[in-house]
């Protein structure tokens, strides 16, 4: 099985590098490795170059935003099973992707558990992240996976389609509604850290960005034509307490 592996980044020379290393330094070799650039204009590009032997595909152009480059990653991605890693982002461990090959079986998409690490220390975890068994009904209760450990097959993305880039920063919680609540595709969950995150991300950097993330979480409903209960939208954020308390 090929795993197409995506990586967005934009003026990220501070962290890509070991978001690069992360991905070719894994022991499973089957990998096509994509990096999308929005035309950075720092020394971003110089890492990606220093390390372009390993990289199956490079593309650096503006675009309209960080979801659709993930959708150009999509589209240009051949494996079998697509998985994307941001560029503050990187694998904990040098058998991730071995484990999701060996785990996934016959199953549309696979997900796994994540730390939110300091920025410079990245050894000290500020959130964890335990995913936990998905249950039909689970969106309902608040519950989402980490989209940074989310795999799912290419044919997924080819039959259900790509990130809605009517959404700023929920498009990637829409995409999980979507294929996992409303189109019920099958899953199953890696119980392991598999994926890093540094804390500081775009919905949480301030009170108003997660207004306008709850916003858009409501939205993403509405485009797929779904109702939540009247708690669902209030319990999404109310489970991220426990991740501050929780350590693994």
């Amino acid at each position: 099985m090929k795993i197409s592996i995506i990586t967005i980044t934009y003026n990220s020379e501070e962290t890509l590098e070991d978001t690069i290393k992360s991905v070719i330094s894994q022991s499973y070799k089957n990998i096509e490795y994509i990096i999308i650039d929005g035309g950075s204009t720092d020394g971003t590009m110089d890492i990606v170059n220093k390390y372009k032997d390993f990289i199956s595909t490079i593309v650096s152009e503006p675009d309209k935003g960080i979801y659709d480059a993930m959708n150009k990653g999509v589209e240009r991605a051949t494996g079998d099973l697509v998985g994307i890693l941001n560029s503050d982002d990187f694998y904990a461990n040098d058998t991730v992707l071995q484990n999701i090959a060996n785990k996934i079986g016959k199953n549309d998409g696979i997900y796994a558990d994540l730390v939110y690490v300091d920025r410079v220390n990245t050894d000290k975890i500020i959130r964890y992240w335990k995913s936990k068994e998905y249950k039909e009904g689970s969106f309902l209760k608040g519950w989402m996976p980490p989209h940074p450990t989310f795999f799912i097959r290419k044919e997924i993305y080819n039959k259900y389609g790509n990130y809605n880039l009517s959404l700023k920063s929920a498009a990637d919680y829409e995409l999980m509604l979507r294929l996992i609540h409303k189109e019920k595709i099958s899953i199953t969950y890696l119980p392991e850290i598999i994926t890093k995150m540094r804390v500081g991300g775009q919905s949480n950097a301030s009170l108003s960005n997660r207004l306008k993330a709850n916003n858009e979480d409501r939205m993403a409903w509405d485009i797929n034509n779904i109702d939540p209960k009247f708690y669902s939208l209030y319990l999404k954020p109310i489970r991220k307490i426990g991740q501050f308390l929780k350590k693994p």
